[in-house]
């Protein structure tokens, strides 16, 4: 059975040689995309609630298509986000959707 790792074991901890600079770059690269995506995300579902909000002619059944539509492209994205999805996007647009159209 190992011992726990004490404090002295951890401060002694020699992390691996650092990863090549196309590993490096790669991350960098990655870490770009991913930050576009984040944008583009943020840029759409700030287009759809305010479209929601002012289209006084959008009916109810085209406000949650355009919800639905929202959420796969969301998914397309970051296909294993969808409880973060769920947790910071879905309250707003069912907070918007009762208020712009009275439901329960």
């Amino acid at each position: 059975m190992s011992q726990p790792a004490t404090y002295s074991d951890l401060h002694s901890y020699n992390p691996p040689v650092q990863e090549s600079l196309s590993q490096q770059a790669q991350t960098t690269e990655e870490k770009a995309e991913e930050s576009r995506r984040i944008r583009r995300l943020q840029l759409m579902m700030t287009m759809v609630m305010q479209v929601i909000q002012q289209d006084r002619s959008l009916k109810v059944e085209q406000a949650s298509q355009m919800v639905a539509d929202a959420r796969s492209a969301a998914l397309a994205m970051f296909p294993d986000k969808a409880l973060a999805f769920d947790l910071i996007f879905w309250p707003r647009l069912q907070r918007l959707m009762r208020e712009r159209y009275r439901m329960q």
